[in-house]
C-alpha cells in the first residue's frame, strides 16, 4: 500500500465515524511531510452548523497545529469531492495538493466553482472511490428507512 492509499483509508475511518453519529459519512486527513496534521470527519448535525464539515475540522485544526492559516506544504486526503464553501476556503489557504474518493455530482466544487482552489493546487480524484461510495450509500439508505 502507497502513502497515498493509506492517507485515504485513514480518512475513511474518519467517516466511518462520522457515519456511526448520524451525519454524512466524510472524511478528512491533513498531511505535511507524512506527518498528520488534522484530522476530522463531518460534525454539522452534531454542532448544529451547516459548516462543520470535515474539510473544514481539518483546516481549522491543522491551522492551529501550524500556528498557520496558510497550509502550503500540505495534502488533503478526503473521501468526497469537496463543496464550493470547503473548496473556497482551501483555496484560501493556499493547498498544495488535494485527494478526494468519490466525486459528488450534485455539489462537487468541479461542476459549481472549478476555480474555487488556488491555481497551484494539485488535485489527483478517485483514490479508494468505491469504498467511499458504498459507504455513502449505505448512509443515505439508511436514512430512507
Amino acid at each position: 500500500m502507497n502513502e497515498a492509499e493509506r492517507y485515504m483509508r485513514m480518512a475513511l475511518e474518519e467517516a466511518r465515524r462520522a457515519f456511526d453519529r448520524g451525519e454524512v459519512p466524510v472524511g478528512a486527513i491533513l498531511v505535511s511531510r507524512n506527518r498528520i496534521l488534522a484530522r476530522g470527519h463531518n460534525l454539522t448535525e452534531t454542532l448544529m452548523d451547516v459548516t462543520a464539515h470535515a474539510e473544514m475540522q481539518a483546516i481549522t485544526a491543522a491551522a492551529s497545529t501550524l500556528g498557520g492559516k496558510y497550509l502550503q506544504d500540505c495534502t488533503l486526503y478526503v473521501t468526497l469531492e469537496p463543496c464550493v464553501m470547503c473548496a473556497g476556503a482551501l483555496g484560501w489557504a493556499q493547498l498544495s495538493e488535494l485527494v478526494y474518493a468519490a466525486a459528488d455530482e450534485k455539489r462537487g466544487y468541479t461542476r459549481l466553482a472549478p476555480q474555487a482552489l488556488h491555481p497551484k493546487t494539485k488535485v489527483t480524484k478517485g483514490l479508494l472511490a468505491e469504498e467511499s461510495v458504498a459507504l455513502l450509500q449505505e448512509f443515505f439508505k439508511n436514512k430512507r428507512r
